[in-house]
């Protein structure tokens, strides 16, 4: 049986106390802690969401070292906008190429249970300029467009990188079976 995530929601919750109840949580990558205009999500990740983000993340690596693409994993990097009373942290993040930037490129977040704040609203005014949802089986993409997400059929930052492929590897018994079936369907398999 999948085992699913824990998600608190909190209402009118001051910008100051979202930044108080990261300070306490510190540097550790969960909870997971969303805030949008006084709405605050806490979300203890289950089994199952942090090995379908890890698989997406090996996955997405060995496609992008398979291709001698630049990319650097920041994780969950906690991203806020204090005017924007907006902040978020990403399962995966992603900057691709060896540019300084102060924002990932990519954010993947798994939706494995609903009922949680709005976080494609969040990342609007993040300055990301991709988001991945993985939900139910399938990963859907959504692209920065004049200032709002708009749903996309394929990723802009990776056009080539096939995600229906990539999504029906995430049954696999271990990351290594994953990443040879993978690299195998590509026709990169060594």
């Amino acid at each position: 049986m999948p085992e699913g995530d824990h998600i608190v929601v909190l209402h009118d919750v001051t910008w100051e106390d979202y930044e108080r109840i990261l300070e306490i949580r510190g540097e550790h990558s969960a909870p997971r802690i969303s805030y949008l205009e006084g709405e605050l999500e806490i979300m203890s990740p289950g089994k199952d969401h942090e090995v379908i983000k890890s698989f997406i993340g090996c996955l997405l690596e060995a496609w992008c070292l398979d291709r001698g693409i630049q990319f650097t994993p920041v994780g969950s990097w906690t991203l806020k906008e204090k005017k924007d009373l907006r902040g978020v942290e990403a399962d995966e993040c992603y900057i691709f190429g060896t540019k300084h930037r102060e924002r990932p490129q990519l954010a993947i977040e798994v939706e494995w249970t609903r009922g949680g704040i709005d976080k494609l609203a969040i990342y609007e005014r993040l300055g990301v300029d991709e988001v991945w949802f993985w939900r139910r089986g399938v990963i859907e993409v959504y692209g920065m467009t004049r200032g709002a997400f708009r749903k996309m059929q394929r990723s802009r930052v990776l056009p080539e990188l096939d995600l229906e492929l990539l999504a029906s590897m995430l049954d696999r018994d271990s990351v290594t079976d994953a990443v040879r079936d993978f690299r195998k369907a590509l026709g990169t398999a060594s």
